[in-house]
Formats: structure tokens, sequence, C-alpha cells
């Protein structure tokens, strides 16, 4: 049984499913964790979570994980929600963020105009994602973990937005840290699995940066084999 991790997708279901059909071909059984980041910035954000729920109906082990982009639709969508009569009120302060990052091509693949049409089902699953991963060798998260704390696990908010950390290893029991993101180019990918000294593994190739230099492309890792393939991105 294989286990794949896929880094941040943004909207991009051609390339996920080139990735998927094409390089990766996965056996019923094998596992596969996403990192979040499923919307925003590409055309298809509503194809990419069917194709993913698609991915579940068909057998595979599938553990998908809430990015920071999952994290400002739904803080945006609640606030909308709770707020319907606010003419005597601020604007949504999270609905600006949204629409600022991405949140724009993300309606317009729903096809709806506001962001409280979004059917609630989406909503949903993305609200009640997991944070992190757990397996044997290796913690998967969306961004990191705050080892400034005595527990990693205590800031969630860090889990999805931290940018900068170093690993200290006892306090992942010895786990190598899986993560998205940060957009890396591809070089620094191949180092990361290359070497046993890296205690992470950054696996964000800026798939929807096409125009930057190493990037541009959809990564996805085989843990057991430390196997590396990446489908450019065709959307």
């Amino acid at each position: 049984m294989s286990v794949w991790v896929i880094g941040d997708i943004h909207g991009c279901v051609l390339t996920l499913q080139a990735l998927i059909e094409k390089l990766i071909m996965p056996s019923p059984g094998d596992t596969i964790c996403f990192v979040g980041d499923y919307i925003d910035r590409g055309p298809s954000s509503k194809q990419v979570i069917d194709y993913i729920h698609q991915l579940s109906s068909q057998g595979y082990a599938i553990h998908a994980l809430q990015g920071n982009h999952e994290e400002m639709l739904v803080n945006a969508y609640n606030w909308e929600k709770n707020h319907p009569k606010r003419w005597f009120r601020k604007g949504n302060p999270f609905l600006d963020l949204w629409l600022d990052n991405g949140g724009k091509d993300t309606l317009r693949s729903f096809d709806v105009e506001h962001i409280v049409d979004i059917p609630i089902n989406y909503i949903s699953w993305m609200e009640h994602l997991p944070l992190y991963h757990s397996l044997s060798n290796y913690l998967i998260v969306h961004a990191g973990f705050n080892f400034n704390r005595p527990s990693i696990f205590e800031d969630t908010n860090a889990m999805k937005w931290i940018r900068y950390f170093d690993v200290d290893l006892r306090k992942t029991d010895g786990k190598r840290v899986v993560h998205g993101h940060v957009p890396v180019p591809l070089e620094v990918i191949h180092e990361c699995i290359s070497s046993d000294r890296h205690a992470f593994l950054a696996i964000d190739n800026g798939c929807v940066y096409k125009g930057r230099n190493g990037m541009g492309g959809l990564a996805a890792v085989e843990l057991k084999q430390m196997k590396l393939l990446i489908q450019p991105n065709i959307d």
C-alpha cells in the first residue's frame, strides 16, 4: 500500500486529475493525503472538492486537511450568515481578505455571486477538516507547527498559517513534518526528499504560479519510497 501526499491544489482540477490518473495511478487501498488549499486562485475550486469526494468513494483512503484558504472562506461565510441585517454595522471583516486572495475565482467555480450562495455541504466539509494527520514517521499539516509551545498541537492557528519554523524532533516523537502553504521551487523539494538531514518536507510547488522559476507544478510524494511526481499546471 502506497502513501501519497499532495501539495496545494488551488482550484486546478485538470492538473489534479492528470497527477492522480496519469502519474500516480493509485491502487484501491492506497492512502492519499492532501495538505489543504483546495480552493481559490485557480478556475475550478468546486470541481477539486468534487473530485476528492469521488476518490474517496472509489475506495482510496483519503485524508484531506484544512488549509488557510478553507479557513478564510469559512470565516467569511459564517460572519455573513450570522449578520444578515448589518446596515448599521461595518462590513464583513473576513470577506475582503478572502476575495483578495482568490475568493472571486471560487465564486465563479460555484457559479454564484455571493458567498452565502455556496451550498452548505461544501462549507461544512471545509469547516470540519482536520488540521493534521499523524503517521508512524511523519506529521502531515498544511503550514507547520509552532515549536515555541510546550505542545506543538496547542497552536491551531500555526497549523494553517505559520511560514517559518524550526522542527524540534523531540516534540514530534522523531517524526518529520510534511507541509505545504509556502510555495517552493522544485529544487527545494528534491533537496528535502533526498536527504534525511531535513526534519521537514515542503511540497507546495506553487501550482498556480506558472511563470515563476522552478514552480507551476502540483507535487506528490510517496512517503514509503520517497518518490516525487510533478504534474505541470494544465488548467
